[in-house]
């Protein structure tokens, strides 16, 4: 990496190989920071090719100029490995997310040797309380057998766990009920690359899980 790279593009680079995944990323933010450490090569159109040190890697210009969160984690993983994120012969370690789900909320959690920290928590977007005061069914007038579901919140906790390589996901119920099966149907349908590292489901007793408890599941799960 030069010496003159601007103080912005420094501050997305660490973000993007140590730090939390950038949300919003915008194309002409990554356009600069490859431009300062190596160099972009237009093709047809929104075609491009960045390249940094040996590593070579096709990106498309997104429609909307932001990237998906596939793209922002396909460009961290092009960045780790053009080898700057340290010296090259540190181990790699993988990125383990364990994520404690039900309709309420989600608990999110970064796993390093099967401890749990650095939790996350995300609540469906509920500006009316009603997640507050009720959830069953009958009493809310809904027809079905689940309190109707807000992509955001899903997305929401997607985007939390884009890059891991090994997710772990715990819920309360199974079917219908079950928060954790709507987020397997969501990824199924929105983020199929991301379900792939999806390596087990557990059924718990959230209302009494500890977070000792949350790491013998890790334990149980991601092997070293």
């Amino acid at each position: 990496m030069t010496t003159h790279v601007r103080h912005d593009h420094e501050l997305l680079l660490e973000s993007m190989l140590g730090g939390k995944l950038p949300r919003n990323l915008h194309w002409d933010e990554a356009i600069g920071l490859i431009s300062q450490i190596g160099e972009v090569l237009p093709h047809d159109g929104d075609d491009f090719t960045f390249v940094v040190g040996n590593q070579r890697a096709h990106f498309k210009r997104p429609h909307h100029d932001e990237f998906e969160v596939e793209e922002t984690s396909r460009l961290r993983k092009f960045l780790k490995e053009a080898t700057l994120a340290g010296s090259p012969n540190e181990p790699h370690q993988a990125k383990r997310t364990i994520v404690v789900i039900d309709h309420h909320v989600a608990h999110i959690y970064q796993s390093v040797e099967s401890a749990v920290a650095d939790e996350k928590v995300v609540t469906p977007y509920d500006p009316f309380g009603f997640h507050h005061h009720l959830i069953h069914r009958k009493e809310a007038h809904y027809s079905g057998d689940r309190v109707p579901e807000e992509n955001s919140y899903y997305e929401e906790i997607a985007k939390d766990m884009a890059d891991s390589e090994e997710i772990i996901l715990i819920g309360h119920a199974k079917g219908k009920s079950s928060a954790m099966d709507y987020l397997i149907d969501f990824l199924t349908t929105h983020h199929p690359d991301l379900l792939k590292q999806v390596k087990a489901t557990e059924i718990a007793d959230l209302s009494a899980l500890t977070q000792a408890e949350i790491e013998v599941i890790a334990k149980k799960h991601l092997r070293d």
